[in-house]
């Protein structure tokens, strides 16, 4: 087993007043060669938007692209003529494929907005973009992962798909609950992040906004150590 620890506090940061972000990968400003990617997992963003402030106009291409807001209400735009807000238990993907534009907003004009946005790698280059965007019972799930993004041909997959071997779940769990986690395609590691709370993930002791990538697993054993603890779990090609 190999594992990379990503703690909270050593994140990339940057504050401009209408965005509070923070950085696992290299992005933007901050860069650290060290932190470029975890296998096709290339941007994992934690951005908090102030009420009516948002990010203008401004093109991806050939990047898989999944925002999931925690709080407050997110409106997209897009080139393709989508005009959509995205709400807390709302996940949004996008293909960028062979170009497209788009501008993310806070709708409200009172409270802020807390959402992750995630880049994949795809496994394919250049195809007709592509959106959308679902709800998800996680209030109804607790104690179990739910599969919110897969590959296109997964057959299971009941969620939203990307052009990428890549399976995102998200579990709201209860203090001592466990799970084996049982990686999806050999050779994929498995990125774990905390959103709420504190989780044990292969014997790595997590806290709030820690996360670890761990490869070269079959399975991998997660506690719950406090109550309404939540997890997010990206299982990624190592080799893409």
């Amino acid at each position: 087993m190999k594992t990379v620890l990503y703690r909270a506090s050593s994140r990339g940061h940057a504050y401009h007043g209408w965005l509070d972000t923070y950085h696992t990968f290299s992005f933007a400003n901050y860069y650290n060669p060290e932190r470029i990617n975890f296998g096709a997992l290339r941007v994992v963003n934690d951005d908090i938007v102030e009420a009516g402030e948002g990010f203008g106009t401004h093109p991806h291409d050939n990047m898989e692209i999944v925002s999931i807001p925690l709080y407050g209400d997110l409106e997209h735009k897009d080139s393709m003529g989508h005009t959509e807000v995205i709400k807390a238990g709302e996940i949004q993907v996008m293909s960028a494929g062979s170009g497209i534009t788009h501008s993310e907003y806070n709708s409200s004009s009172e409270n802020p907005v807390n959402l992750f946005q995630i880049w994949v790698f795809p496994n394919k280059r250049n195809v007709v973009p592509r959106y959308d965007q679902r709800a998800f019972d996680f209030i109804h799930n607790k104690n179990k992962l739910v599969q919110i993004v897969g590959p296109k041909d997964d057959k299971e997959n009941t969620g939203l798909w990307l052009h990428q071997d890549v399976w995102f779940n998200i579990g709201t769990f209860d203090k001592g609950s466990e799970i084996d986690y049982k990686v999806k395609e050999s050779g994929n590691g498995v990125f774990a992040m905390v959103i709420d709370g504190e989780f044990t993930v292969g014997g790595q002791k997590l806290h709030h906004r820690d996360a670890v990538g761990v490869s070269e697993i079959n399975d991998l054993k997660i506690t719950a150590d406090t109550e309404n603890a939540r997890i997010l779990l990206i299982d990624v090609p190592m080799i893409f």
